[in-house]
Order: structure tokens, then C-alpha cells, then sequence
């Protein structure tokens, strides 16, 4: 039994031009994209903070965004879930190395 398909066939040559665009866009980006080092972002970090205390910091926000994210996992249902303890898991991966980071910063420094 053939099914009458509500999708039209795609133009392979428009995905192709799309395609070219977006890696070109991360391949060659524009001049016109400021530097982070620029001053204008909304953001920034003072110049001169030691190694530990950007990393205590790193830590602790990571460990902020972990609890948020926890919350919100066992607030929520289906792939909305999966999605939050994904995310729950890769910022706790990415925690347990900065926390190493810094042991092995306080073992070169005697801290």
C-alpha cells in the first residue's frame, strides 16, 4: 500500500548550499566577531588571580550548576529528564577534573 507523503522531496542542492554556509561560517569566521580578550564581553575575568583561586571558583560552579541541573532532572519527565541527567553527568565529569586540577596544584605547591 503506498501512503501519500506530506513531505515534499528535498532539494539537494539547497542542503548542499546550506551545508557550505555553516562550515564555512566555524572553518573561516567573519573579522567582524570580537575577541574575548577585547574587553566587550559581558563577562570577564580580572587579570592576575592565581591558578587556585580560579579553580576553587570553577569548582564551586560547577558544583552550582550540577545541584540546578539534579533539581530540575527529577522535576521533569521523559527525554526532557534524559536530557537534565546528561547534562547533570557531563558536569560532574567535568568537576571531578577540575577538583583534580587543583589537588595536583596544591601537591606542586605545598598548599
Amino acid at each position: 500500500m503506498i501512503k501519500n507523503n506530506t513531505n515534499p522531496p528535498l532539494d539537494s542542492s539547497s542542503l548542499h548550499a546550506c551545508a557550505d554556509r555553516a562550515i564555512n561560517h566555524h572553518v573561516n569566521p567573519p573579522s567582524t566577531l570580537r575577541s574575548p580578550d577585547d574587553g566587550q564581553g559581558l563577562f570577564s575575568v580580572r587579570k592576575g588571580l592565581d591558578a587556585e583561586t580560579l579553580l576553587v571558583n570553577a569548582s564551586e560552579d560547577l558544583a552550582s550548576v550540577q545541584a540546578l541541573a539534579s533539581h530540575l532532572a527529577f522535576e521533569i519527565d521523559g527525554t526532557a529528564r534524559s536530557v537534565a541527567l546528561g547534562i547533570c553527568r557531563m558536569v560532574e565529569a567535568i568537576q571531578l577534573l577540575v577538583n583534580e586540577a587543583l589537588n595536583e596544584h596544591c601537591v606542586k605547591t605545598g598548599k
